[in-house]
């Protein structure tokens, strides 16, 4: 059963260009992972500092994997998560 969420951050305003500038990488060796389905990343346009990611894997294998891949751990959980001062993660399901 595919896995799909949505992850908002807000990011610790001194802290924004920092974050900004690991997205490219974070995003291109994601879509590498082989459940990756889509991701996509996407800056509010009234507020430069929250940044909203859709994420969809093939299951919930591929997102453990994904969790526990090089690029996340040190991108996002040693470089990113200690700059933000919110994280919501909340998973969905398409109705229609």
């Amino acid at each position: 059963m595919q896995k799909e969420l949505i992850v908002k951050w807000k990011i610790k305003e001194t802290e924004t260009a920092g974050v900004l500038s690991l997205l490219s990488e974070l995003a291109a060796e994601t879509k590498k992972e082989k459940g990756n389905l889509y991701y996509a990343i996407y800056q509010s346009e009234t507020d430069a500092n929250e940044l909203i990611l859709h994420e969809r894997y093939a299951d919930e294998e591929a997102l453990d994997a994904h969790k526990n891949s090089v690029h996340y751990q040190t991108i996002v959980a040693g470089k990113i998560i200690p700059h933000l001062e919110v994280r919501e993660v909340t998973f969905v399901k398409q109705l229609i």
